[in-house]
């Protein structure tokens, strides 16, 4: 299976990335991607920049080295109810695609299941959040039947990430369970790489047969093509209609 856009990668700015923009780009370019997303760590992550790196980004000229690029973060989900680390105007104004998940050291104290669940429900019915990233993570267990069927009602998509094979430690479980449950209710899905340097854009190899052994259709990976990702995210921002600046 190929995907015509990767929609979670990282730059330098996100602190522990090692890449630019540029670099990122052209990469790929090189391997025949036709949209990558820039989508650098929310706020409350260690080491990442002033809110105003969000904003600036209108600044990105829309296609380079022929690659479509979006503008948008990966936020870290800071409670129960679901909060996130990024002003609403940012969100509002200035984002394509916005990412939510959870990560270490940025505030979260939730210690249960269903602690866990809850809060990315909460973040699910978020109307800025387009994709819950990474939710196999098993250091933040949820129940996943209970977030696959929210997400079907929201029209959201669950993350297969890539990298989680590689600095997520014991992932399989939960990806795989993500994976056969979103095949069952036919929700839709994102593949990415979550590439933190410019060699790894569209390296999701393990994420795609993933998702190929759990049956799902192309139809569904709303990243399988560039008019698929477009679809989807004009189908939210018609949701609440929020003016934007990001032209």
């Amino acid at each position: 299976m190929r995907l015509e856009a990767d929609l979670h990668v990282h730059t330098i700015a996100s602190g522990h990335g090692y890449s630019t923009i540029k670099e990122i780009v052209e990469s790929a370019s090189e391997k025949g991607l036709k949209m990558v997303a820039i989508t650098d760590h929310g706020l409350q992550m260690p080491g990442v920049p002033h809110w105003y790196h969000f904003t600036n980004m209108i600044s990105l000229p829309r296609i380079m080295q022929g690659v479509e690029v979006l503008r948008g973060a990966e936020v870290n989900i800071l409670d129960m109810r679901g909060s996130i680390d990024m002003p609403e105007e940012v969100l509002a104004d200035y984002l394509d695609i916005v990412l939510a998940g959870f990560h270490e050291s940025t505030g979260y104290t939730g210690t249960s299941i269903e602690h866990n669940t809850q809060a990315m429900i909460a973040a699910i019915k978020n109307p800025y959040v387009h994709i819950i990233a990474h939710p196999g993570n098993p250091k933040f267990p949820v129940n996943v039947e209970e977030v696959v069927l929210v997400a079907k009602h929201y029209n959201k998509a669950l993350e297969l990430n890539n990298n989680s094979f590689i600095v997520r430690r014991g992932s399989f479980t939960q990806c795989n369970e993500f994976a056969r449950m979103a095949k069952k209710h036919n929700v839709r899905v994102c593949i990415n790489s979550d590439a933190h340097i410019c060699y790894n854009v569209g390296e999701n190899v393990n994420a795609v047969a993933l998702a190929e052994e759990a049956g799902i259709s192309k139809s569904q990976i709303i990243n399988f093509s560039v008019h698929q990702t477009k679809e989807f995210l004009a189908y939210h921002k018609q949701q609440f209609k929020q003016p934007s600046k990001a032209q």
